[in-house]
């Protein structure tokens, strides 16, 4: 395995930037999520890796070794860098069977028999596919394929995995499922992967740490805790969890990490790492209950959720909070809200970790 280095990368298409300089180290056995809106440039960058497309302009280098530098127009084609890709589209051959898919990249690499069937027989153990070597790809449920897919990667050695949104065309249960497989194979082979995907829940569950995009940046590059709890900027608050993000001002001097924050018409004590945040987080368990708190809000709507019920609130300055409670909400209900150490930040320019 090997880590994965990016400096100043670009990429323009038609001279419009779909990568806009991306610095970023992944080290060697790290699972990192590449996660944003369709657009942002996550499977541009994953398909740099690869070797699919070559820089506009930075150098990329796979452990000790560059494979693309655009200013000396050095570049390492996919099938020399020993990375492993698997696609949403599973890409099998029909007409072979489970077992043979797996060996085909081995055959053409005119690996000898007996290495290359010990090789299958470890991709087919390590996937949970031994009962199904024999079948053809038409006999396996979506989830099975994927892994078909994941053991074909896997039986190279590979350097690296990349997984460009593997989970998309599986149903809910099925994804969930696969999640786990994805984590645990992680855990077993410590292979380097990096994994694109627009859904958060997919990128929060599995990953060491993950690379929020927006527009061709990374704009955060952080734990799913440190994502969830300190974000950057107003797109990482928004687009990471639920919540809201508020215009803020300090009213005090921070201190060990508290500052007093004037928001909402109101004072709250928030948590800060810095003296002038513009900004605060409020996530729903920010939010306490308080009938003599002063600021009141208005129920807009409560939706069930399983043990809990999700309760969209709008204060009387029109904004909108969101908060859990144990029990069902009347709408059109006042009551009286308490914010609990929010996070405060200064919206600001990229942060890549």
């Amino acid at each position: 395995m090997a880590e994965l280095i990016m400096e100043n990368v670009q990429k323009h298409f038609d001279g419009a930037p779909a990568l806009a300089g991306i610095d970023a180290q992944i080290s060697d056995g790290e699972f990192v999520a590449l996660l944003g809106p369709s657009g942002c440039g996550k499977t541009t960058l994953l398909r740099l890796l690869a070797g699919f497309e070559q820089p506009s302009e930075g150098r990329l280098h796979i452990g000790d070794q560059q494979v693309a530098c655009a200013r000396s127009n050095l570049f390492v084609p996919p099938e020399e860098r020993n990375i492993g890709i698997v696609f949403q589209s599973y890409a099998l051959w029909p007409h072979m069977s489970v077992k043979r898919n797996i060996a085909y990249p081995l055959e053409v690499r005119r690996m000898p028999k007996q290495e290359r069937d010990k090789k299958v027989e470890e991709a087919l153990a390590l996937t949970g596919l031994g009962p199904y070597a024999n079948r053809s790809p038409a006999a396996l449920s979506g989830g099975q394929r994927q892994r078909v897919a994941l053991a074909r990667c896997l039986v190279t050695d590979p350097r690296a995995v990349l997984l460009d949104e593997p989970l998309a065309n599986l149903d809910l249960a099925l994804r969930a499922t696969m999640q786990e497989a994805f984590a645990q194979f992680h855990q077993r082979t410590g292979a380097t992967m990096v994994y694109v995907t627009h859904d958060q829940t997919e990128a929060m569950a599995m990953a060491d740490r993950v690379a929020v995009m927006e527009k061709g940046k990374i704009r955060q590059f952080a734990s799913p805790e440190q994502l969830y709890n300190e974000p950057d900027n107003s797109f990482v608050a928004d687009f990471v969890g639920e919540g809201a993000v508020v215009p803020a001002r300090a009213i005090g001097t921070r201190t060990h990490d508290q500052i007093e924050m004037q928001f909402l018409g109101h004072r709250f004590t928030a948590r800060a790492k810095i003296d002038a945040p513009t900004h605060v987080c409020i996530r729903p368990e920010h939010l306490r209950f308080d009938d003599d708190a002063p600021l009141r809000a208005k129920v807009k709507t409560t939706t069930y959720l399983g043990g809990k019920f999700r309760v969209k609130l709008e204060t009387l300055c029109g904004q909108m909070l969101v908060a859990l409670s144990p029990h069902r909400l009347q709408n059109d209900m006042a009551i009286g809200l308490d914010i609990v150490s929010p996070w405060a930040f200064a919206d600001g320019e990229v942060s890549h970790g």
